[in-house]
């Protein structure tokens, strides 16, 4: 009896991590080459700007593929570009788009998101392939340093 108990269990544990697998994300389209050029061309532009700030590149289904913080950017700029990705990932839009839709009434709010600029979708050979953001500046210089990031790869726009 205790041999088809556990036969069983094992059973339900085998399939049940089968279900798993096939709920995961659709493979990541930013390439840790991607993200790195992206990466090294933002920290370039907001280097030679003398902005001290933060700078994440996701994929298309906002799983960090790499982080920067440059010296002396603040604590909390990491939370603000993590929050600037989602939503850029969750709309495809830029994080300060979404802000102005979301103020005017045209879209849902996202947990979790903000509403200012910072984060830039990347589009390559006309498919989103992730998001840059940026935190530790105003926001208008964030979005500045995403987009020099987000070009060398792709382009913001579809």
């Amino acid at each position: 009896m205790i041999n088809k108990l556990y036969y069983f269990l094992i059973s339900c544990m085998l399939a049940f991590s089968a279900t798993i697998v096939v709920a995961q994300d659709e493979e990541s389209l930013m390439t840790y080459d991607l993200a790195t050029s992206a990466m090294e061309a933002a920290e370039a532009y907001a280097r030679d700007k003398g902005w001290n700030v933060t700078i994440l590149v996701t994929d298309q289904n906002n799983n960090p593929v790499m982080l920067r913080r440059i010296d002396g950017a603040g604590g909390r700029t990491f939370n603000f570009a993590t929050a600037k990705a989602l939503v850029v990932n969750e709309t495809g839009l830029t994080s300060g788009e979404y802000g102005r839709m979301l103020e005017a009434g045209d879209i849902e709010e996202i947990e979790g998101g903000v509403t200012f600029a910072g984060g830039v979708p990347i589009y390559r050979n006309g498919q989103r392939i992730g998001a840059i953001s940026t935190s530790g500046v105003r926001a208008a210089q964030d979005e500045e340093v995403s987009t020099a990031g987000a070009e060398v790869i792709g382009s913001i726009s579809n």
